[in-house]
């Protein structure tokens, strides 16, 4: 260490070993740190709003696989990017955010208890000191990735510039039989110490099965899929993160099983001749009826949360349901009897071990997948609805375009070279049903797994960063547009080629299909009709209002001509069309809902 070196400087060198990008909001917390790390040779993206920081550095980190760095000043600075820090919490996104703190001598008028806001949401917080920075780094970096967790590091404002100081030697001063309580190097080690109590470390992931399991779990399961008359293999994205797309599809060729996804795990299985597509609410009902009907059910990765259960309908009564998944799980919410079998470890060394048994048997019947009619291209499990109560502009009877025909053909515009990343809102299952990607890392939903909106637009430049040379395409709601607004432009700066659609119904569209339906009034719920295209024309996109589906034309010669620069795609559509994952939240809560 150079005996000039300043916190700061020691930090972002520390910092450069295990991350390759920023993405911040200067502030008086955090400037020298920005300049150090463009010293270090960090990459630094500028965002408008801080939430934004955190949303970008969470989509760059589900795309590329890598950690990234979120990094704002101190306060208010932080305060903003709540909303953001829960979602990658929720949603299990290692990262790491670094933020300007409150002076080590005690917090100002204008600071807060930032450790224990990170605390109220489950993210652990490592505070700097001029000692041991490259080890507090190095345990930060450790727990993002062991535990898949954003972590806090917080710089305090008096040591901002201070210098480092080197680790202690094992030579000291400590008294025989004692520790000197007035060495700084103590202190610090007893802060640290603190501050890595103050969140409960989640379950340990397990890197491989359970010893115990060989005996007898494994071998339970290995017999009831070996046994299967209509087997299916049910992936989520822990079994992408376990890179186990291989043996997720030996293991499906093995047992002549369909096969089915959650929405973050499309594309894992090698074979997709042979796939039901997205489970739950995004699928498509005749394919969720074929699913009602498998008997014995591998769950690798997938939480099965309400949504993927279809609340609680997704299986018949009896189904066998075994989960491989690396921590401790509890049965899925199901409204029929099924029976729970869970493995606990790694999914893809879990399948590896199954595979043998599985490969070797004697095959007892040509297999499920066989014979189900409606597979091949075109069939009725293929074909997706594009509004039938539309007329041939896709308009419904209210003059505003059809959702699921603007999805559709945008689908058949967009560049085949895309990463996908959507906002949340009502509209969140048109790009899953309608715009395929090659592989799961390539559809990002930021805003679902916090039950938040407002988080789209700065994820355009955590994809562009995170996969160069590729089209980020965002869906996005009028609702959460406006939210977040000030990172339209960062979307515009960042990405050199981008796709944005507004799916604008003029209205919170999930609470006007809920509350609405229940009888409020609507007012509160409504948005004036706001002109997306004119306002990104503004900043240097090309707009485009689209009243009827031939106005998606431009999208198309936006695509023949290279693709390059951003086009936003104004969708004016209809707020008669309600998904169907909406209408289960709408049975859910008791309404007489009609059929779609």
């Amino acid at each position: 260490m150079s005996p000039s070196a300043t916190l700061t400087h020691t930090l972002a060198t520390s910092l450069a070993r295990h991350a390759d990008h920023s993405f911040g909001l200067m502030g008086n917390g955090n400037a020298h740190l920005i300049e150090s790390l463009a010293e270090a040779g960090v990459s630094y993206t500028a965002v408008r709003h801080e939430a934004g920081t955190v949303a970008a550095a969470d989509a760059y980190s589900r795309v590329s696989g890598k950690l990234a760095i979120a990094t704002t000043t101190y306060g208010a600075g932080f305060t903003n990017t709540l909303t953001a820090l829960a979602e990658a919490a929720q949603a299990r996104t290692p990262m790491l955010v670094v933020v300007g703190d409150a002076p080590s001598s005690g917090p100002r008028p204008w600071d807060v208890d930032q450790e224990m806001l990170a605390a109220a949401l489950g993210v652990r917080t490592h505070m700097l000191t001029v000692t041991n920075i490259e080890r507090t780094v190095e345990r930060a970096v450790s727990y993002a990735q062991r535990f898949r967790r954003p972590v806090v590091l917080g710089i305090p404002y008096d040591l901002v510039t201070a210098p480092a100081v080197a680790p202690a030697q094992p030579e000291s001063n400590v008294p025989a039989g004692g520790i000197d309580l007035n060495d700084p190097a103590v202190l610090a080690a007893l802060s640290a110490s603190v501050a890595d109590t103050a969140v409960p470390a989640p379950a340990t992931p397990r890197s491989e099965p359970i010893a115990g399991l060989a005996a007898h779990q494994l071998e339970a399961a290995v017999l009831a899929l070996l046994e299967a008359e209509r087997p299916l293999i049910l992936a989520g994205r822990g079994a992408h993160v376990s890179g186990a797309a291989a043996e997720l599809g030996r293991v499906a060729d093995a047992l002549g099983a369909l096969t089915s996804s959650t929405a973050l795990a499309r594309g894992i299985f090698p074979e997709q001749q042979f796939d039901l597509g997205i489970t739950g609410g995004f699928g498509q009902i005749p394919a969720m009826e074929v699913l009602h009907e498998a008997d014995v059910v591998l769950v690798v990765g997938a939480s099965l949360n309400q949504f993927t259960m279809r609340f609680g309908d997704l299986f018949s009564a009896g189904t066998t349901v075994i989960r491989i998944d690396s921590e401790q799980v509890s049965p899925p919410k199901s409204n029929h009897p099924i029976t729970h079998l869970l493995l606990q470890g790694d999914a893809r060394a879990t399948l590896a071990t199954m595979l043998g048994a599985l490969e070797a048997a004697e095959p007892h019947s040509a297999g499920w997948r066989t014979r189900v009619a409606g597979l091949e291209a075109g069939g009725a499990l293929r074909v997706r609805d594009t509004g039938a109560d539309a007329n041939a502009e896709g308009l419904c009877a209210d003059g505003r375009l059809d959702p699921r025909a603007v999805a559709a053909r945008i689908g058949e515009l967009l560049p085949e070279d895309r990463h996908v990343t959507t906002d949340g809102g009502h509209f969140i299952g048109w790009a899953n049903m309608y715009w395929p990607v090659a592989s799961p890392e390539r559809m990002i939903m930021v805003g679902t797994a916090y039950q938040t909106i407002g988080l789209g637009f700065p994820t355009v430049a955590g994809v562009a960063a995170a996969a160069p040379g590729t089209t980020a395409v965002l869906s996005t709601g009028d609702g959460g547009g406006l939210m977040a607004l000030a990172d339209l432009e960062t979307a515009i700066r960042t990405s050199p080629s981008t796709v944005i659609v507004v799916w604008n119904d003029g209205a919170y569209g999930a609470e006007v299909h809920l509350y609405g339906v229940m009888g409020l009034d609507e007012g509160p719920m409504l948005i004036p009709d706001v002109d997306f295209a004119g306002v990104s024309a503004a900043l240097g996109a090309q707009g485009v209002q689209v009243r009827t589906l031939a106005d998606l034309d431009a999208l198309g010669a936006w695509t023949a001509a290279g693709a390059q620069g951003t086009i936003v795609l104004d969708c004016r559509v209809s707020r008669s069309v309600v998904a169907e994952y909406q209408r289960e939240i709408q049975r859910v809560n008791g309404l007489d809902v009609p059929e779609a």
